[in-house]
């Protein structure tokens, strides 16, 4: 009996806002597709009929932040196809020493000498470090392990919000000593935990089902990573900026550019005297905050 896919696409802004939607209502058959580098993004759900396909789709319409220009495209999926139909929007790509690269390639992939690979098999529901978001804060982790010049392993990292775990199973790759990362969805951690055994990662990389503040323990981290949409991100300024060591490094991200001046100022309160930078990556922004050797925290010492 085949499967049914209902596609729909919808304005790539408006992928974030329609995503946490879908999570707000439940509808564990919907997920956000996006193409990061096409600058496209689709809803899609898998039903048992096209009857079913459409009466949900009717359902979910009224709970969604954008309105899509057309109505799904319904078409049967054979077999396996339902499993693979992501696939061909997840290329492989790197960033200084690190390879992201789906499994499927494991047999092709030609890995350079001295780097190293993060293999991924993401489905549909959940992340393959294409999206901006996700590339900036690489970005800023790869640039602060190679400022140390060979010294992460004595470092500790986190990962707030921690989606499929690339961030932190990242991290784990470049040579960070201790490594955790935390999601208030058990379903993502579950995705983590998933991708840390699919690299020999587990053990080495700690995932734990919590929120913010409660997932940093109480603990100082010389690295913080947390790509979260702008209003948590402000909601939780003060936990975020007192869970960063002296020396050490919070890169943020889930910043569309229009909000950033709004985040860059509760920050500025959360974390006076700090270093701050920001970039912006397509309709996306990171803020990058560097707290110095010698100075205090207002909430920790």
């Amino acid at each position: 009996m085949p499967l049914w896919e209902a596609r729909v696409e919808i304005a790539r802004s408006g992928a974030d806002a329609a995503e946490a939607a879908l999570l707000e209502s439940g509808g564990a058959e919907w997920s956000i597709l996006e193409d990061a580098v096409g600058g496209r993004a689709w809803i899609i759900g898998i039903f048992p009929s096209p009857e079913e396909a459409l009466s949900r789709w009717g359902e979910l319409l009224p709970a969604l932040p954008v309105r899509p220009a057309a109505e799904p495209t319904v078409r049967a999926l054979a077999d396996e196809d339902w499993r693979n139909s992501y696939r061909g929007h997840f290329k492989a790509w790197r960033f200084g020493r690190l390879h992201w690269v789906p499994v499927w390639e494991r047999g092709s992939f030609r890995q350079p000498p001295g780097d190293s690979v993060l293999w991924l098999d993401p489905g549909l529901a959940f992340g393959t470090g294409n999206h901006e978001t996700t590339r900036l804060c690489i970005e800023r982790m790869v640039g602060f392990e190679r400022s140390l010049g060979g010294g992460a392993g004595r470092l500790r990292m986190a990962d707030a919000g921690c989606g499929s775990g690339i961030l932190a199973l990242s991290a784990s790759l470049l040579g960070f000593g201790d490594v955790s990362g935390f999601d208030s969805d058990p379903e993502a951690v579950g995705v983590s935990l998933d991708n840390a055994r699919l690299n020999g990662l587990e053990g080495r990389v700690r995932f734990a089902v919590a929120g913010l503040p409660g997932g940093f323990g109480g603990s100082l981290y010389d690295f913080v990573a947390a790509n979260i949409q702008s209003d948590v991100l402000v909601r939780h300024s003060d936990a975020l900026a007192s869970a960063v060591a002296p020396g050490g490094v919070l890169a943020m991200s889930g910043i569309l550019a229009e909000e950033i001046s709004g985040v860059r100022a509760a920050f500025e309160r959360a974390a006076p005297g700090w270093g701050a930078d920001s970039r912006v990556l397509g309709e996306w922004c990171d803020l990058c905050l560097r707290r110095p050797p010698g100075l205090g925290h207002p909430l920790r010492p």
